[in-house]
């Protein structure tokens, strides 16, 4: 599934059960269905071959979400390692209802998708889901570091990673806390392109977004940009 069209999907789920049902024909497929709990929301997309689980991310107006954001005690995966509480407090208000409907399409082929908290949750659950089946692609856009070494080790579904420009998002928790990120680094440069760039080259680069504005780290973690650099890509 390309990259930008689990970008959309991981914007769509922002949008209220209503608002996100309306979008299914258009992106290819037949059925959807939301999952709500105190402030954690999944949305899932599915037709005959594909079933897509797509995380909401953060939003400062929901209490919930900035407690999980804030809440950074490392925490037992339930797979391998450590998670950050905050994260993994919103997966599991989910997981039964989501992890239950996922099996009644089990003979689909999963994906799994967010942005920002929403990436972490996807992360966290894509590792529990390994567990039993197969989940043939996670990604993700904006996403914070999620758990330990181990955690990430142990993790083996195709991951690709999206990081834009200067995404402040995506440098928290800190590394000296034992966190690291997973997945296949796919940075989006100041132009708008992924580049695989050496260090140097990347230190340029994010200078040209600090140079362009003081907000622009947290500019760069909006999810519409996420949508608009990866619809030049043909993946």
């Amino acid at each position: 599934m390309s990259s930008h069209k689990m970008a959309r999907l991981a914007e769509i789920a922002y949008l209220d059960s209503k608002e996100a049902k309306a979008f299914k024909k258009e992106l290819g497929f037949t059925g959807h269905k939301f999952f709500e709990d105190d402030g954690a929301q999944c949305h899932a997309f599915w037709n005959k071959t594909e079933y897509v689980l797509a995380f909401r991310g953060t939003e400062p107006a929901e209490i919930s979400d900035l407690l999980a954001d804030l809440n950074a005690i490392p925490r037992g995966a339930m797979t391998n390692g450590l998670v950050h509480s905050g994260f993994r407090n919103e997966v599991d208000k989910l997981w039964r209802d989501v992890s239950k409907h996922q099996l009644t399409h089990q003979k689909k082929n999963l994906y799994v998708t967010g942005h920002s908290l929403g990436a972490a949750m996807a992360t966290i659950a894509t590792s529990r889901f390994e567990e039993y089946t197969d989940v043939i692609q996670l990604i993700t856009f904006g996403s914070p570091r999620v758990g330990t070494r181990k955690f990430v080790k142990a993790i083996t579904t195709p991951h690709k990673r999206y990081v834009n420009n200067n995404d402040l998002v995506t440098r928290v928790p800190l590394w000296l806390m034992g966190y690291k990120h997973h997945g296949l680094l796919q940075y989006i440069n100041f132009y708008g392109n992924v580049r695989k760039l050496t260090y140097w080259q990347a230190v340029k680069d994010k200078w040209r977004g600090w140079r362009s504005g003081i907000l622009d780290g947290a500019s760069d973690h909006g999810m519409n940009n996420y949508v608009k650099h990866t619809e030049k890509l043909d993946d």
